[in-house]
């Protein structure tokens, strides 16, 4: 039976990842300089940066293609932004309309961008010319705690639990950004407290009786209201 699809069980998350595409397209004819961005702000079927990693275990996230569609994203408001600072903003599709462009084929969801000509844009469009800027992050929700939404796998490998937590279904996208350093887990505070929460989940005990659901939900919920405070 599946489980029951609460939104109290939504839990707000940023992804950064490492998009070596990201570049500034090349000038069409009769453009002296070209002001688009291309790359990438979503990677299908590849393993995000550790959640947590100690001798015991390490956790990592993958989205799997069928989690975002190109109907999924028709349907929110995007903004494209800076280092996910929403006065940072660079473009917008609000259900499938604006200046942000988007596509969805089997290595992700890749954008186009014509930056702003404004102080943001020019600083953007600079410092991913020079490379100083070379990935992507998006923020999404899910549903953590249910199987439906997201898939949790684990192996051990030389003695250690290599723990892999698969988004099978997004609810919501709410922005793309440039990330200075996309490498790099997440370090806000609800990022924090849920990869917290996460482990302390995953603690082995004798029985193994699994989480406690309520307390998990308990924890989602405040995350969520952090999480809601600062992106949406």
């Amino acid at each position: 039976m599946a489980t029951k699809r609460n939104k109290d069980t939504e839990v707000k998350r940023t992804l950064r990842i490492d998009c070596a595409d990201l570049r500034v397209r090349e000038a069409a004819e009769g453009e002296v300089h070209s002001r688009t961005i291309t790359g990438y702000a979503i990677l299908f079927n590849t393993p995000s940066a550790p959640l947590w990693s100690d001798e015991d275990s390490e956790a990592r996230e993958v989205i799997a293609p069928e989690a975002v569609t190109k109907e999924l994203l028709d349907g929110c408001d995007i903004k494209f932004t800076m280092y996910h600072d929403r006065q940072l903003i660079l473009g917008r599709s609000n259900k499938g309309t604006g200046t942000l462009e988007y596509f969805v084929d089997e290595k992700g969801v890749g954008f186009n961008l014509e930056l702003p000509k404004s102080p943001n844009g020019d600083e953007a469009l600079e410092l991913v010319r020079r490379g100083d800027i070379s990935g992507c992050s998006f923020a999404f929700t899910t549903r953590y705690w249910d199987s439906d939404f997201v898939e949790r796998t684990a192996k051990v490998v030389n003695g250690a639990t290599e723990i892999t937590y698969t988004v099978k279904a997004v609810t919501g996208v709410y922005d793309f950004t440039l990330a200075a350093d996309p490498a790099y887990p997440d370090t806000s505070v609800e990022a924090r407290e849920f990869t917290a929460g996460l482990r302390e989940v995953e603690k082995p005990t004798t029985e193994d009786p699994g989480p406690d659901i309520e307390t998990v939900r308990k924890q989602v919920r405040e995350m969520r209201r952090a999480a809601t405070q600062k992106i949406i």
